[in-house]
């Protein structure tokens, strides 16, 4: 798998290397008329295609890693691709299967073939814990906010709540969960003992089998793994996260129901749990230089173009996304607040959907005479206008 990434990565490298580099010995020379790879014309499907000259391809060629094929994050990638390229006004996107939230920042950062990458909002807080780097998101600047992962906690009924896990053994794999699980437990002072090695599959095997006593991976929901678990005997369930104080300025409020899950919960239930934006960030390239030029034309073109991304057949999370949304701890792509800025467009909180103020003002007046709300009260609230918001859309 590693040799896979690492010839994916040299692929990407080849594309973007400079046009001033020397052709190799006995290549022919790109043609410097700037055609089109095929024609625009349908009609003109007999006509000789020409391929394009190379500075013309790398010049608005933007990659973007992704996560493992199957997940969201990958699909996102696809979608972005499909949407956006554009050959009439130089946009190509160029999704790259990447391992995940954790190591999709080192890509970021490192890979010279790389300009942008999915990476969750905790991932910073776990850099600090886990690799003792201060503010990793300081050498990264997020674009947009793509969707929420969900964490989702299966462990045997006999664990009712994530304190349970007090002293307990722990199966999440570093890219799938970990980072979220070693986060949530730091905050919530929860000591349990970590296997970020095995994999998704082998993982619930061995809380069948007893050698650990809960599984959790941060992913949006429905996940299918979890969904086809058999679970015949109801020996497993799904474990409630309440949203804790100490959760409040990093994750929001959301719930698992029977509905999504009927194999790990009951009909009618409903817990509750928390999630995490996945953000589309890229390195913090000095202003004006050729890879910002190109992240930010891609910008220009994803903003412009974000409304696409609502409908069918895109992917449903893309509801969850937000251009607008200030994401806490980090700082903004430079481009990305210069086109804000440009068309009127304010920031929103952090609340896990692309809501505006003024929806939000709508929202509470229909609520009115709803003050000094209990904690439950208030999540019970924050939902429900998370699923205002998207019932409008």
């Amino acid at each position: 798998m590693i040799c896979v990434v690492h010839s994916i990565a040299a692929l990407f490298i080849l594309l973007v290397t400079p046009a001033s580099a020397a052709p190799q010995q006995g290549a022919t020379p790109a043609p410097a008329a700037r055609q089109p790879i095929a024609p625009a014309i349908a009609g003109d499907a007999d006509e000789t295609w020409t391929i394009p000259n190379r500075d013309r391809i790398n010049e608005g060629t933007v990659t973007v890693i992704t996560a493992p094929a199957g997940g969201a994050t990958s699909v996102f990638g696809s979608d972005l691709a499909r949407v956006l390229d554009d050959e009439a006004n130089l946009i190509r996107v160029l999704p790259v299967l990447g391992k995940g939230p954790v190591r999709n920042v080192i890509d970021v950062l490192y890979l010279k073939a790389i300009d942008m990458g999915a990476v969750a909002a905790d991932v910073p807080e776990f850099y600090k814990l886990q690799y003792k780097i201060p503010d990793i998101a300081s050498r990264l600047r997020y674009i947009a906010k793509l969707y929420n992962n969900e964490l989702h906690v299966i462990a045997p009924t006999s664990i009712k709540s994530i304190f349970d896990l007090e002293g307990k053994r722990v199966v999440a794999q570093t890219d799938v969960g970990y980072y979220s699980a070693k986060v949530i437990f730091s905050r919530l002072g929860i000591n349990a003992t970590f296997d970020y090695r095995t994999d998704d599959h082998r993982s619930i095997q061995k809380i069948i089998d007893g050698q650990a006593d809960a599984y959790i991976t941060s992913t949006g929901k429905i996940f299918q793994l979890a969904r086809n678990i058999k679970n015949e005997n109801r020996q497993l369930h799904l474990v409630p996260i309440p949203y804790d104080r100490r959760l409040q300025d990093m994750y929001l409020p959301t719930t698992l129901s029977g509905e999504e899950y009927p194999n790990l919960l009951a009909p009618n239930e409903i817990i509750d749990t928390v999630a995490t934006s996945v953000l589309l960030v890229s390195f913090n390239w000095p202003e004006n230089t050729e890879r910002y030029n190109r992240v930010a034309k891609f910008v220009n073109a994803f903003f412009s173009r974000i409304d696409e991304f609502y409908k069918p057949p895109r992917h449903p999370k893309w509801k969850e996304s937000s251009i607008t949304i200030t994401v806490p701890g980090w700082q903004r792509f430079k481009a990305a607040q210069d086109w804000l800025d440009k068309n009127g467009m304010g920031s929103t909180a952090a609340d896990g959907v692309q809501p505006s103020s003024l929806e939000f003002k709508q929202f509470m007046a229909s609520r009115a005479g709803q003050r000094n709300m209990s904690q439950d009260e208030l999540v019970k609230l924050f939902n429900e206008f998370l699923e205002w918001t998207r019932t409008k859309r």
